[in-house]
């Protein structure tokens, strides 16, 4: 079982994200990879003290990359676990 504190890593900021925000009231961040939904939405309610409505999921793979070092080597970003969370009508996360 994973602690609530350590089930989200990061609150991710792009320009899909901020679209998501300002339209479907959806925020995105980025989890531990064997957290579930339900441990997220706790997870979001408990730190944020808002109510979730939803919650999807989705295990971004890494991008293959080159090595510029060692020739004909390729190497690969990180992989992460994305958490998309609808929150209820009329609540609001507060990101400075």
């Amino acid at each position: 079982m994973i602690e609530e504190s350590k089930v989200i890593k990061e609150y991710r900021v792009t320009e899909k994200s901020n679209e998501l925000i300002s339209h479907l009231n959806q925020y995105t961040f980025e989890v531990y990879k064997q957290a579930n939904k339900f441990q997220i939405a706790k997870a979001i309610e408990k730190q944020f003290g808002v109510g979730v409505a939803r919650v999807n999921t989705l295990n971004q793979s890494g991008k293959a990359k080159r090595n510029r070092r060692q020739a004909g080597s390729m190497g690969k970003t990180a992989s992460m676990k994305k958490a998309i969370v609808t929150l209820k009508e009329g609540d609001k996360i507060e990101m400075v």
